[in-house]
Formats: structure tokens, C-alpha cells, sequence
């Protein structure tokens, strides 16, 4: 049988992919040909663009690098080793993480926002209202990954009677488990003091809500930064999103910190049950004497949970969180992918 013959189109478009095929492998060639590379170097992720990532080398120098295809999970925070080319860097391997933070993307998958945090500024404001809940899973996330909770009130000039009454009453909770709780006001440089000291040689990252002023509380605590600033948006009370990528920055006085997307949803559908009780720090020890091991902490006899809630030891708010995230992690609604 005589070979068919292709059109003129058809092998245009051969031609053409063919060209396609051996471009990208040339580049593929430039990324992993280590003789065009120089010596490996360690150096800290400070932000994370697709392929590409920003990098800081072990003087404070930056350096924009590419990103090898075998390094699948790459963010803010990391430290890895890289080589550097002529034009631009390259990130060869990534250094084990002491702890990663995740949250869930659009679609119900877990993404990773940020790795090697020591201390967790959970800042909530008068508006967007804070709720005990987004708090009390941002503290169970950090008490997973050994990170310290501290839970930062921003815009303190506009805690005036009511709303000042209510802050208390929601902060009370957190102050007498022991959490540091501060108050600032980034308009007025109010409580920078004790945020600063909270902030010493430690890397933190700022998490909460779109609109309670992470980004302003950073930039007022680097002036010389130019970091991008939102108006609370007057209709919903809920902020708008300015930060896009997770960013490290450093203190002058020493430490760094990350400024993280906005966050109105906080998934820990990555935990277990287990996990979700050594969050709370009051039921961790507690639950290790029911009688029965796998006790729900619900309708079970014997148990020291329900037995500490009647007797006033614990705060029955705070069961109900824990409750409400338990039944959370069986319950995830993942939105599929629109069409294209």
C-alpha cells in the first residue's frame, strides 16, 4: 500500500510542531546542562511567580530563577540550593521544611502558602468582624505545625464602646489559654512595641481576613517597602484582595515576615479528628482520659470533655468550634473546574 500523502496544511502544522518540540527541549537542555551552571549555592525563597521564583542568596543578594521540573511544591519560605547561569538562576532542590502552611484553593484542593514560620499573627479588626471560628482554625493549623499563635487586633482607633466591649469579650477567650493578644493601630503607630518584640528574630506571617490591614501593619513596619494597599470595600465589609502572592520581607531590627493572600475560608480538611483536638489546647489533655478511646466527646459515657464542660472548666464557645470543625472535615464542597 502506497504511503498517503499529506496536504500542504498538514505538514505546515507537522513542521511546526516539530520546530515546538525541539525548542522546548533545547530550553529543557539549558535548565539541566550543569556544565553551564555555576556552583551550587543556598539560598531563601522570597516569593514564587509559576516557573520562576525571586531568591535570596546567602549575601541579600536577589536573583530571579528558574525552577527545575522535578521540584513540584516551591513557596515563600523555603530554603533550597541553586546554581546560577549567565542570565538567570536555576533552583535544583528544595532543603526539608521544619513546617508548611496550606489552605485550600478554589476547587477544594490544599495549597501550600508559606514554609519555615515560627510565629502566626492572626489579625482580626473591628471590621471585617472577627469570628471565633477563623480564629480558632488558624490557632488549631498553628498548633499542628509547632507554630506560635499570636492574635494581633489592628485598627484599635476605631474601638470605640460597643464595639471595643465586643472585641474584649472575644479576646478574652484566647488571653486566659494563655495566647499573647495585642492591640495596634497601624494608622496611629499605636502598640508597635510589643508587636515588635513579638516579631524579634522570628519568621511570622501575618494571616486573616481580606480588609483588617495585614498590609498596612507591614508597611508601616517597613516604610522603605512598597507593598500593595486596599480600601476596605464599603458595601460587604470584607476587603478586597491586594496581595496576590506570598512575600517575605525582613526587619531591620532582625526577623522576617510574610505577607499572605487574604483569606475569607480557612479548609483544614488535611486533618484528622485527632489533629483537630491538639489544636485546642484546653481538650488536648483532657481527651486522654475518657474511657473510651475513641470517644467523640459528644453522647459517650465517661468522658472527661463533656465532664470539664459541665463543671465550667472549659468555655462551652470554644467546644462548639471544635465540634463545628470536626463535622467540617467529612463535609467538603469542592467546586469543579469551570469548562473552558
Amino acid at each position: 500500500m502506497s504511503k498517503r500523502k499529506l496536504t500542504h496544511q498538514q505538514s505546515r502544522r507537522i513542521a511546526a510542531q516539530q520546530q515546538s518540540s525541539r525548542r522546548k527541549a533545547r530550553d529543557s537542555d539549558s535548565l539541566t546542562d550543569d556544565t553551564s551552571l555555576g556552583i551550587e549555592q543556598r539560598g531563601l525563597v522570597i516569593t514564587h511567580y509559576g516557573k520562576q521564583a525571586e531568591i535570596e542568596d546567602e549575601h541579600g543578594v536577589k536573583h530571579r530563577c528558574h525552577i527545575r521540573a522535578n521540584i513540584k511544591e516551591l513557596v515563600t519560605g523555603d530554603r533550597i540550593v541553586w546554581r546560577a547561569s549567565d542570565d538567570i538562576g536555576v533552583i535544583t532542590s528544595i532543603e526539608p521544611s521544619r513546617n508548611r502552611l496550606y489552605r485550600p484553593d478554589i476547587y477544594g484542593k490544599m495549597r501550600p502558602v508559606a514554609a519555615n514560620i515560627d510565629t502566626m499573627l492572626i489579625t482580626i479588626a473591628s471590621e471585617p468582624e472577627p469570628f471565633a471560628g477563623l480564629i480558632d482554625r488558624y490557632i488549631v493549623a498553628a498548633e499542628n505545625l509547632d507554630i506560635t499563635p499570636v492574635l494581633l487586633i489592628n485598627k484599635s482607633d476605631l474601638l470605640q464602646a460597643e464595639k471595643r466591649t465586643k472585641m474584649e469579650a472575644t479576646t478574652a477567650i484566647y488571653t486566659q489559654l494563655g495566647y499573647n493578644v495585642i492591640e495596634v493601630s497601624a494608622k496611629l503607630l499605636d502598640g508597635f512595641r510589643d508587636l515588635k518584640t513579638a516579631l524579634q528574630d522570628k519568621t511570622s506571617i501575618f494571616v486573616g481576613q481580606s480588609g483588617v490591614g495585614k498590609s498596612s501593619l507591614i508597611q508601616s513596619l517597613l516604610p522603605d517597602e512598597e507593598l500593595k494597599v486596599g480600601e476596605l470595600s464599603a458595601e460587604v465589609s470584607k476587603g478586597k484582595h491586594t496581595t496576590t502572592h506570598s512575600r517575605l520581607y525582613h526587619f531591620e531590627s532582625g526577623g522576617d515576615c510574610i505577607d499572605s493572600p487574604g483569606i475569607r475560608e480557612f479548609g483544614l480538611w488535611h486533618l484528622d479528628a485527632a489533629e483537630v483536638i491538639y489544636g485546642f489546647v484546653e481538650l488536648r489533655e483532657l481527651a486522654g482520659h475518657c474511657k473510651f478511646r475513641d470517644c467523640k466527646h459528644q453522647i459517650e459515657p465517661h468522658c472527661a470533655i463533656a465532664e470539664a464542660l459541665e463543671k465550667g472548666a472549659i468555655c462551652s464557645t470554644r467546644f462548639e468550634s471544635y465540634l463545628r470543625i470536626v463535622e467540617s472535615l467529612n463535609d467538603v464542597s469542592v467546586r469543579a473546574p469551570s469548562s473552558p
